[in-house]
């Protein structure tokens, strides 16, 4: 990747984000406060619904990212890691530009979420990624054959109406950036076992969040 912030060309890139974790629900981290145990793992997800950087066009793409922590990511932590996953599907150009996204080096608010978390990468491979996001936002998933599973369905309880969702706007930590709606859910499934990260579990925090970015501004 020998493209510098000068020569990015223009982009943008709207879909949907999701995240598995070991918190309880909802996550503290989207509020801006430390994790339920002091430190946090999971999966995070991004389906492009639409996308283009330049004239390579992004529709249809996902990546996939394991990440751990210890401390309150918007602030003082440490011990931060991450392993990504990019769309196999994905052809050369397109490749390169999700690279550039993903990583911060086309700017916009991937450029600031990778500065502040200042994660150490343990791997990167090009892979099989099925995400699913139901229309009504009932339940989200995501599967890397044999490397990590995220699923999860929309929080709901006695007093939810029916077909309605637990949704938050003007989150103090929201992963996405400033502007987007959050949808609470429980997650069904959240596993891992790629790049030293390894946990299995179900029955805690996962939200929706809808992203919508433009760079290289």
């Amino acid at each position: 990747m020998s493209e510098t912030t000068a020569t990015v060309p223009r982009w943008h890139v709207a879909g949907d984000w999701f995240d598995t974790c070991k918190c309880s629900v909802p996550c503290p981290c989207s509020f801006a406060q430390p994790p339920t145990h002091g430190d946090c793992d999971g999966i995070l997800a991004w389906h492009i619904r639409e996308g283009r950087y330049g004239d390579v066009g992004l529709d249809g793409l996902n990546v996939l990212m394991l990440s751990s922590f210890v401390g309150n990511i918007w602030a003082e932590h440490t011990d931060t890691y991450a392993a990504v996953f990019v769309d196999e599907r994905a052809d050369g150009p397109q490749r390169e530009a999700l690279q550039m996204i993903f990583s911060g080096q086309a700017g916009s608010w991937p450029a600031e979420m990778v500065g502040m978390m200042g994660a150490e990468m343990r791997g990167m491979e090009f892979a099989p990624i099925e995400i699913e996001v139901a229309e009504d936002l009932a339940s989200w998933r995501a599967v890397v054959p044999g490397r990590a599973e995220a699923g999860a369905v929309a929080l709901t309880g006695p007093t939810t109406p029916q077909g309605a969702r637990v949704q938050s706007t003007n989150l103090p930590g929201a992963e996405t950036g400033p502007g987007q709606v959050a949808t609470w859910g429980r997650s069904t499934v959240d596993r891992a076992d790629a790049h030293g990260f390894r946990w299995s579990r179900e029955g805690l925090s996962s939200k929706h969040i809808t992203f919508d970015w433009t760079g290289p501004d």
